[in-house]
């Protein structure tokens, strides 16, 4: 084979295809690779797997620890939410009303007629399957509130929602979905919109922080705002395709739900008045954020931070006399790293040793060490970075690794954060004219453009707007509400 024909031979990967030939597919298939979830036998449900609810149970305690820092207690109220709460605010109930599952109906019957079951007793009032739980929490504060020394009242709850969705995809859009959802009242507007735009950095800072992912923070639109606030706050990152992923928002709601919900207090001054509420939300569709940032065409790859296994330990028997002396090494080694906190797994299973490395990457466990008879009798490990790869591998003493794993660790989420902001900030294009965005997205060009907010006015980006599949992402708080990013979006 000559040099050329070795330079136009393809790369052998995991995945197929990659993300540069089809990238939606691609991202299917990642999660199919690291085992995390499969569609469900409920028409657009997934059935999150023990890896991928692995990752989530990482953000949650993650997250759940940052919220509860700013002074925000956990409770949780029903799946079942009366029809007649919903209708208690307009502009929401519209929001919402095309995405809403409803329960009409308790116990089922045989259908003596056609076999099988059917349901027998209508309910008094229908209930909505909470798509949202502004209503049902409002009602709640309004028994709790009733002087101003109840407030800041702070609640934040940990549940499934349903919006029923046409067209899904697993983590990013399903009609059952895992999420928080924050909901907090307080005296006056200055302390809502303040506590709105800080839980906002409280997302930033866990997007960055915890998933190195790149975040662009704003304001949205009016169009764009939550049914029923006065101003919705969004983070918003970049995939590798381009597109943008809003991976979390924080709304202002003004008094709309606490007049809806007679969320009032007696204040300081002996009167009577309404509370102003708030609300914030991240879900599991922060999962397929991550995948869709920082995995490659070899499959998933996790932050540490999130990583079910920071580190999974590979033993290498060639020789069966010697398996038991290896696997010995390798749990002393299991037991350094727990004691430096560092969750670690031993791959065990009767498999082939490729398969176990392939099994690692596929994952995107952040870092694999091997330890064979070679390791062993040099009180030595292999380690290999899953971000960088085999120009990674070192062979060091375990202690030396002890100490150093953290900071390896830390230096894998730097570099997943800088490579995804890199390619981020390399992909925002500023824009003067419709005719420029025009030209930019008919070359199928990828990315943000950014523009004056004037430019949303013009009646022609309407239809440009819907020839790209095109939405206003967010007005970027340094720009003063004059720019905002444009950009296809999931």
């Amino acid at each position: 084979m000559t040099q050329t024909q070795k330079q136009n031979k393809k790369q052998k990967t995991a995945i197929t295809p990659t993300r540069e030939e089809n990238f939606p597919e691609w991202y299917q298939q990642v999660i199919k690779a690291a085992d995390m979830a499969e569609n469900s036998p409920v028409r657009g449900c997934m059935i999150i797997k023990p890896y991928g609810y692995a990752i989530w149970e990482n953000m949650q305690r993650i997250f759940d620890g940052m919220i509860k820092e700013c002074g925000v207690d956990n409770a949780y109220f029903p799946l079942l939410i009366p029809i007649s709460f919903m209708s208690r605010e307009a502009e929401h109930v519209d929001g919402f009303a095309k995405e809403c599952a409803v329960v009409t109906h308790h116990r089922l019957v045989v259908d003596e007629e056609n076999g099988g079951l059917k349901p027998a007793s209508p309910l008094e009032e229908p209930y909505i399957v909470r798509p949202t739980s502004e209503t049902i929490i409002g009602d709640s504060m309004a028994r709790w509130t009733t002087s101003y020394r109840d407030l800041p009242l702070k609640l934040n709850q940990w549940a499934n929602v349903m919006r029923w969705e046409m067209r899904t995809r697993l983590f990013l859009r399903t009609s059952e979905f895992l999420w928080q959802e924050g909901h907090n009242a307080f005296e006056t507007g200055e302390e809502a919109r303040e506590d709105a735009l800080k839980m906002l950095n409280v997302y930033k800072d866990f997007a960055e922080n915890t998933l190195a992912m790149p975040v662009l923070i704003g304001e949205k639109t009016a169009d764009e705002r939550f049914p029923g606030a006065i101003a919705t706050f969004a983070m918003e990152g970049m995939m590798q395709d381009g597109k943008a992923l809003q991976a979390g928002t924080s709304h202002d709601l003004s008094t709309n739900f606490a007049k809806s919900f007679d969320i009032k207090f007696q204040g300081r001054d002996g009167k009577e008045h309404y509370a102003h509420t708030t609300s914030w939300g991240i879900s599991t569709r922060l999962i397929g954020g991550v995948i869709m940032t920082h995995a490659d065409d070899d499959g998933l790859i996790v932050p540490p931070r999130i990583a079910p296994h920071q580190v999974v330990i590979i033993p290498v028997v060639r020789d069966d006399s010697r398996a038991e002396d290896i696997n010995a090494y390798a749990d002393k080694v299991v037991a350094e790293l727990k004691a430096q906190g560092i969750r670690v797994k031993v791959d065990d299973r009767e498999m082939r040793v490729p398969d176990k490395m392939w099994d690692s990457i596929k994952k995107g466990v952040p870092l694999r060490v091997e330890i064979g008879e070679r390791e062993m009798d040099a009180g030595t490990l292999t380690h290999v970075r899953r971000d960088i790869g085999r120009d990674s591998k070192e062979t060091c003493a375990v202690d030396e690794f002890v100490e150093k794993v953290s900071s390896i660790l830390d230096s894998i989420h730097d570099g997943l954060f800088k490579r995804a902001r890199d390619f981020r900030d390399s992909h925002i294009y500023d824009m003067s004219s419709l005719d420029e965005m025009r030209d930019f997205f008919k070359k199928g060009n990828i990315g943000f453009v950014r523009v004056d907010t004037k430019l949303l006015e013009q009646p022609a980006f309407e239809a440009l707007k819907k020839e790209y599949s095109l939405t206003p992402r967010c007005m970027p708080f340094e720009d003063n509400g004059d720019k905002v990013y444009v950009g296809k979006s999931y």
